[in-house]
């Protein structure tokens, strides 16, 4: 007797194709679906076609469907993908701050689209490939991390909400990389296993995220030409070609200031100034975080103690949080290096997420 039917977010790589695969053998009724977010025809970018949208990967996850002889359907989200994700990619960087588009497709397009199909389809639960786990505890639902540390996707998912969450299954979470892809090949899909991962922004496959905001916004190259580098006593040191070209931590600048390597410590975009420091400067301890999803718990009491993580690959800082509106304010114990306005903030618990937002 079938278990309970599942729709399962299909990219045509492997982490998504074995999750498929373990639910169908599980005995769930499975239903594959494949998200086209992005045309690359209209990227303009120099790499070949690669990824989750590409017509070859559709034809993979459509491939290990019939073979398993579940249903696989394609759902067109580029008109939303469009709108939510890369427009708000490219706000983000007219206005000084970086951007982590993962995490906003996670929130706003990919769990709100599975789920609004998976009502349609009768579905009662979604799956996807990421590598973590999610559990019941006290009444909410915890995204926690996945036995593989070095894969673990925790940090870009504190957006998902409870009521998705609360549908949500990662088949991925309990194993390590490793076994993903010995489970591939014994499976019958050594191609899967020899696939090489992307690890580009989806939309841009040459990873030229300049170019990329070049062609998206007509005439930026002009509007913010011949702006000042400043030193960190605010003193006009050299011209840079754009602030928008530019991120926290940035080393690679374009010309020399000096026999010491300099970094971008600053950016103001009212001023297309960029200013750049020494790798020193780039400590803080204080940062701010908005639009704040709280997970384990439903809110955080000041002084509350916890790790957290600005990067994706960030091990994390002990930090203490405080409450400010509607936002936390974080103050590190110790000093931590490239915090990116624009980022996300990830508080964990042990492997729990407590909570996550984006650095102010």
């Amino acid at each position: 007797m079938k278990k309970d039917r599942v729709l399962v977010a299909m990219s045509g790589g492997i982490d998504s194709t074995v999750a498929a695969i373990l639910l169908h053998n599980q005995g769930y009724e499975v239903i594959g679906i494949t998200m086209k977010t992005w045309d690359y025809q209209i990227s303009g970018g120099r790499k070949k076609e690669t990824g989750c949208c590409s017509l070859d990967s559709i034809n993979d996850a459509r491939k290990v469907a019939v073979d398993f002889g579940f249903p696989h359907n394609i759902l067109d989200l580029r008109e939303e993908f469009g709108e939510s994700i890369i427009d708000n990619f490219v706000d983000e960087y007219i206005s000084g701050r970086t951007p982590n588009p993962c995490v906003l497709c996670n929130t706003h397009i990919k769990w709100e689209a599975l789920i609004k199909r998976a009502d349609m389809l009768n579905c009662k639960y979604i799956a996807t490939g990421h590598y973590a786990r999610v559990r019941e505890l006290n009444g909410r639902y915890v995204i926690y991390k996945g036995v593989d540390e070095i894969k673990d996707q925790s940090y870009v998912l504190w957006g998902v909400s409870q009521d998705c969450l609360s549908r949500t299954i990662f088949p991925m979470g309990k194993y390590h990389k490793d076994e993903i892809k010995r489970l591939a090949i014994d499976l019958g899909y050594e191609s899967l296993a020899k696939k090489s991962e992307s690890y580009e922004i989806c939309f841009i496959p040459d990873n030229d995220y300049r170019s990329f905001l070049k062609r998206r916004v007509k005439g930026l190259e002009e509007k913010v030409q011949n702006g000042d580098f400043l030193n960190s006593s605010g003193e006009v040191i050299g011209k840079h070609d754009g602030y928008p070209f530019f991120t926290i931590g940035q080393r690679k600048l374009g010309k020399s200031f000096g026999k010491k390597p300099s970094y971008v410590i600053g950016i103001d975009p009212s001023n297309n100034t960029v200013t750049i420091g020494s790798k020193q400067d780039l400590n803080k301890q204080i940062m701010h975080v908005r639009d704040v999803n709280f997970g384990k718990l439903s809110s955080i009491k000041d002084g509350t103690k916890c790790l957290v993580k600005i990067r994706y690959k960030h091990v994390g800082e002990i930090a203490t949080i405080f409450n400010v509106d509607k936002n936390l304010k974080i103050v590190f114990h110790k000093y931590v290096k490239g915090i990116a306005p624009g980022q996300s903030a990830v508080l964990y618990s042990g492997d729990d997420v407590i909570a996550g937002g984006f650095i102010l």
